[in-house]
């Protein structure tokens, strides 16, 4: 425990996760938003639940969410809608990346 009028040092590990945390993309904000709906090609999720319309990024995930989710119903592949499939590529646009900004 530090006395009065004594500062805390920061660790040089404290203080690279602090500028990990500002610089890191982690998927908020509107760009974040379009990116977890699956609205454009390249986003994250890629399934859609006929059921309640939640998305999933894969098959795995899929059928997590439905056995707990929907356990009385039996889960069937042929029933999800690929998102990726329906929505046509804009080659100008960027991919949404993990890494934000590359600024240290």
């Amino acid at each position: 425990m530090t006395g009065k009028a004594k500062p805390k040092k920061h660790t040089a590990k404290e203080i690279a996760a602090k500028v990990d945390a500002a610089m890191t993309n982690r998927g908020g904000g509107k760009a974040g938003l379009a990116d977890r709906s699956g609205v454009e090609k390249g986003g994250h999720s890629k399934l859609e639940c006929p059921l309640c319309k939640v998305t999933a990024p894969d098959i795995k995930s899929m059928q997590i969410h439905h056995d707990a989710k929907h356990p009385k119903i039996p889960f069937d592949e042929s029933k999800l809608s690929n998102l990726h499939s329906s929505v046509a590529p804009e080659p100008s646009k960027t991919k949404p990346g993990v890494r934000g900004s590359l600024k240290k």
